[in-house]
């Protein structure tokens, strides 16, 4: 079979095992991985790098429109790309107006055609008093709904909005119809909110006091009432970015007893702790809160059981006076950590050289598990048939991440200033390269929007 491209000299991540060989590539799709002697238009030494799948970062936070300037689908998408990512799954919520409705749904999906260099999924989002807009959002492609437990929103017009129980359970009614599933973070609102004013009221406004204002319980304990909720409606359950062994343990046992729920956790809840956060100040700032070594722990022996589906990026930027804290108030600084570009690198330096997990867990983690949570056909694997999206990492290289290597709208980051014990070096979006380390974008975005439903390409 004659061939566009391959990949020759490659340590390639299949689901059943590491292939030393080659692979390659017509149309878009892999056609085949082992030794290959055909002729190619295109040959792309791996030269004994490991040739993954792209990555599916599931949770990424796009601010376009009304906030491009916190990031846009070209500078979000880059970052992206030079990670290793090759499909998102977009947040609703940041954007002004946010995505709560079938018309600011089919807006934003234009808005991100010919802007992102990568394939891109969209969330619905529920806030209170928008269940009609459930369905036809569903209707509109969209990967699935998130909602928020916890308090959050301004006083801007169209910004989004946490659910109180009432709005949850009738939301999750809505839902239910279509057969997506709702994201939910899960925090406490009444606990956090009452917490994180005990705190401000005794003058306490460091990093310990919003650490103490976002203690475990309060995710374990939303947690358990959004699985009961749901049980109730028959809503498929995904709970986004949880920071504790025990919340997951709760989803899993709710999984056992056959209910249709999952989790996924961050790769900043995994690289770094309540010690990190106080050292690095308010670039680290996120909710939930990063934890103490040992709830870490307690996570990472979760994800090493396979009871986590999903590590993702929760990118979530912003300018960097958001992140500056002039009257040493942590409450007052904005959350969230701007972490996409480095998805891949940091969690396989953490997960697998420090041998958490293996190269299957790894991948399944990171690309073929949010890949199946989202319906994300021919994504997250590299199996003959697939799209040939891959990303290179070369182990061997070490690196020490500096702001001007970022590729975000306003390059700031929690990880700058860490040494990174592996690389990203190539990006293949269905075959064409897209990120080349060292070279420039091209200046074409190829990026297609990815609908559950296989809507028609025209937009109603």
């Amino acid at each position: 079979m004659q061939v566009t491209t391959i990949i020759k000299n490659g340590l390639i991540v299949t689901p059943t095992g590491v292939v030393n060989g080659d692979l390659g590539i017509k149309d878009g799709k892999i056609t085949a991985i082992g030794k290959l002697t055909s002729e190619a238009e295109e040959v792309i030494d791996a030269q004994r790098q490991l040739v993954l799948p792209g990555m599916v970062d599931a949770h990424v936070h796009i601010n376009e429109p009304g906030r491009s300037n916190w990031e846009d689908y070209h500078t979000g998408s880059q970052a992206l790309a030079a990670g290793g990512t090759t499909s998102m799954v977009v947040m609703p919520l940041n954007a002004l107006p946010a995505r709560t409705t079938a018309a600011e749904f089919k807006r934003h999906r234009a808005i991100a055609e010919g802007q992102s260099y990568i394939d891109f999924a969209l969330y619905g989002g529920l806030v209170p008093g928008n269940q009609t807009e459930i369905g036809p959002m569903a209707d509109a492609g969209a990967a699935g709904f998130k909602a928020f437990m916890a308090t959050t929103g301004s006083e801007e017009p169209g910004d989004f909005h946490n659910v109180d129980d009432y709005d949850l359970y009738r939301g999750m009614q809505a839902i239910a119809k279509t057969g997506l599933r709702l994201s939910l973070h899960a925090e406490n609102a009444v606990l956090t909110d009452r917490l994180a004013a005990d705190e401000i009221a005794h003058h306490h406004t460091d990093i310990q006091a919003y650490i103490d204002s976002r203690p475990p319980m309060v995710e374990v304990e939303a947690v358990r009432r959004a699985l009961y909720l749901a049980k109730q409606t028959g809503c498929k359950l995904h709970f986004v970015h949880l920071s504790t062994g025990e919340a997951v343990r709760e989803v899993y046992r709710a999984q056992m007893e056959g209910q249709d729920v999952t989790c996924e956790t961050c790769v900043h809840y995994l690289a770094l702790n309540t010690t990190d956060f106080k050292r690095i100040g308010p670039l680290a700032k996120c909710s939930p809160v990063l934890r103490t070594p040992e709830v870490q722990a307690d996570l990472w022996r979760e994800v090493q059981a396979g009871h986590v589906n999903a590590v993702t990026s929760d990118h979530s930027p912003a300018p960097a006076e958001m992140k500056a804290n002039p009257n040493d108030n942590i409450f007052e600084v904005w959350g969230g950590i701007s972490g996409a570009q480095n998805n891949l690198d940091i969690f396989y330096d953490v997960a697998v050289k420090s041998g958490w997990l293996n190269l299957q867990q790894f991948v399944q983690l990171t690309a073929a598990g949010p890949a199946k949570l989202f319906g994300l056909k021919n994504k997250g694997q590299l199996r003959v048939g697939a799209d040939a999206d891959i990303a290179f990492l070369d182990p061997t290289q070490s690196y020490t991440l500096q702001a001007d290597e970022l590729y975000y709208k306003n390059p700031i980051s929690a990880y700058v200033g860490r040494k990174i014990n592996c690389r990203v070096t190539r990006t293949l979006l269905r075959g064409k390269t897209i990120f080349e380390l060292g070279q420039s974008f091209d200046n074409q975005p190829t990026g297609q929007f990815l609908s559950n439903h296989n809507v028609a390409e025209e937009m109603k």
